[in-house]
């Protein structure tokens, strides 16, 4: 039994198909499928395609039915079957993290706080070569308060494919307050997935970043 929305499915294939850098109409070559029906699919909530064309797409997109319905939403990454081939780590350098980090997203904020090491999720964005996000008085306000270094991680993993990436920033974090910043990061539109409203913005002015990036050969 899940509680999924009945539009997940297309919506994991249009996020699954961007994330390998297809093109709508490649992924429809690929599957044998007109391009119409494809957009349909992604942008359609409760579009239920059939079994054979679920699996048509998933084959296409290097991964499984099942993630593609949402399978494993319960889960740590990395808890099925161990991927094939040969894992290769490569170091990326600060442009590369930085490419990886452009888009924003959700990261974790890594501090020091009464219980000890600690780290949370938040949604974020780059300002310049900064890391800013909202926040409310708790920890991660008393952390920056107490003037300690904070870190800041990002990373997306792969299950079907055993790949993924992980960027790691070091540095101090600052609440802002000067109103031309603060008008500049509003434009970043940070929406929390929390849905709370968070009074507080931080900016991470990153001293040190470094990334690493894990890539299979069959």
């Amino acid at each position: 039994m899940t509680d999924r929305d009945p539009g997940d499915f297309g919506r994991r294939v249009a996020e699954r198909r961007q994330e390998l850098g297809l093109a709508r109409e490649e992924l429809a070559r690929r599957v044998g499928m007109d391009p119409g029906y494809l957009e349909y699919l992604e942008e359609r909530p409760g579009a239920s395609p059939e079994a054979a064309t679920r699996l048509r797409l998933a084959r296409a997109l290097s991964t499984t039915v099942e993630r593609l319905e949402g399978s494993g939403f319960g889960e740590p990454v990395g808890t099925g079957h161990p991927p094939g081939g040969i894992a290769e780590v490569l170091e990326l350098d600060r442009a590369a993290c930085y490419e990886l980090l452009r888009h924003g997203g959700i990261g974790r904020v890594l501090f020091l706080a009464d219980r000890g090491p600690a780290g949370l999720p938040v949604n974020f964005r780059l300002l310049d070569e900064d890391v800013v996000f909202r926040t409310g008085d708790g920890s991660i306000r008393g952390a920056i308060d107490a003037g300690g270094s904070i870190g800041f991680e990002a990373d997306r993993l792969d299950d079907a494919l055993g790949e993924g990436w992980s960027v790691l920033a070091t540095g101090h974090g600052a609440l802002v307050d000067d109103p031309e910043v603060l008008q500049r990061i509003d434009a970043l539109e940070i929406r929390s997935w929390a849905g709370e409203h968070r009074p507080r913005v931080v900016r991470l002015r990153v001293e040190e970043i470094t990334g690493r990036r894990i890539r299979r050969h069959l």
